[in-house]
């Protein structure tokens, strides 16, 4: 997975009006309907009057709230549960004198808007009581907060994990050498492909790589000559060859290129640090550039194996999750959704692999049906995942 000049993945939430989220995690299916819509509030986000407005007489359902920063500088708001700091709702970047809509389902229970100003420290409005009983299993979407340093551990024990994983990435590249240095094309390409989805399966890691990275998995965007730009290197050149019948004396150095690319990318990522606001983002991210990229056959340079390095994004978006389960399990109740969706889709695409010779089945020799079928449960999965990456986004609190 890569991302191609000039794309690249936004902040994730959920949903959205006007810029505004009303949603941190989706209603799961058979959940009852949400309550009748209650009327507009005109809410205050400046910090001198934060959460003034709100309706006198508030009810159950969903809200519909008018955000005007009557400050003089920009604001961030978050509509929260006072007692617990859960948010329900969120707007970012509101300039002075603006109005920005974001809406909220509701249940009872007593809400508080919180206002952050710019150099400021955060002012918390009034607390509002919606009264009455919320009934079982329509609790309204929240989620507690993450900071900064509760995502620090799981970014290092991600780290480390990657740390690990670069020894064998290095050495199945070397294999690779091996192979294309005897002439032994066959072999050469059972171990490119092996090699790949080593790198493959760090996908979290890739916007962390820079440079080094885009040296050894770099594709033709971009590149003026294409094919024979002399900036075309790393696993997709040695792939073009390898797939396209180049002689072992012209792959020898692009091997060799990539096998030192490798090894520098090692080095590089003993001194990098991860930033931990970017762990549940990458999680959403692998699996968006693979229904951009894999699935739709634009980084295959002669090998097919676009399901095979889908397969291995699976493997790489787990890695993500393992190290973020602590806290989904009590901010995501869709976790165990998601965890047989990823199996669904793992099974659905080991069905293409071929142990006998070590092939995967090409995109181009899909069923419309097969193909649609892969695209869905990826797509769907990225959905899922769009809540996970807004649940872990780092909020400031009061």
């Amino acid at each position: 997975m890569r991302r191609s000049p000039g794309v690249r993945s936004t902040h994730v939430v959920v949903a959205a009006v006007g810029g505004a989220v009303f949603a941190l995690a989706g209603c799961a299916a058979g959940e009852p309907p949400a309550p009748r819509p209650a009327p507009a509030d005109r809410v205050d986000t400046s910090p001198h009057r934060c959460g003034h407005g709100w309706g006198p007489h508030p009810r159950p359902g969903t809200h519909t709230f008018t955000l005007h920063n009557t400050s003089g500088t920009a604001a961030e708001v978050q509509l929260t549960d006072p007692r617990t700091g859960a948010v329900f709702g969120e707007a970012e970047g509101i300039a002075p004198g603006a109005v920005r809509t974001m809406r909220a389902r509701l249940g009872a229970g007593t809400y508080a808007f919180v206002c952050f100003g710019e150099d400021a420290d955060p002012v918390t409005g009034p607390a509002v009581r919606i009264p009455g009983r919320t009934a079982a299993g329509s609790a309204p979407a929240a989620a507690v907060p993450l900071t900064a340093h509760d995502l620090i551990p799981p970014t290092l024990d991600y780290q480390h994990w990657v740390t690990t994983r670069m020894t064998r990435l290095a050495a199945a590249t070397d294999a690779l050498r091996a192979a294309v240095r005897t002439g032994d094309l066959r072999a050469a390409r059972t171990r490119w492909l092996a090699a790949h989805l080593a790198y493959a399966r760090l996908g979290a890691a890739y916007d962390a790589f820079g440079d080094a990275g885009e040296a050894v998995d770099r594709t033709t965007a971009g590149l003026p000559r294409g094919l024979r730009d002399p900036g075309f290197t790393g696993f997709h050149r040695v792939e073009h060859g390898l797939w396209h019948h180049e002689r072992p004396a012209g792959l020898v150095p692009a091997t060799d290129r990539l096998a030192r690319d490798v090894r520098a990318l090692r080095t590089a990522w003993a001194g990098t640090r991860m930033d931990p606001a970017d762990l549940g983002r990458r999680a959403h991210e692998i699996l968006e550039d693979t229904l951009r990229a894999e699935l739709t056959g634009r980084t295959d340079y002669g090998s097919g194996s676009g399901l095979a390095t889908a397969r291995a994004h699976v493997d790489a978006t787990r890695a993500v999750l393992d190290r973020l389960r602590p806290f989904l399990r009590t901010r995501y109740p869709g976790l165990p959704a998601l965890d047989r969706r990823l199996g669904g889709l793992a099974r659905a695409l080991d069905a293409h692999a071929h142990a006998h010779h070590g092939g995967w089945t090409p995109l181009a020799r899909l069923s419309r049906t097969e193909r649609a079928r892969i695209d869905a449960a990826v797509g769907d999965l990225t959905e899922r995942l769009a809540s996970v990456a807004a649940l872990c986004d780092v909020r400031r609190t009061p």
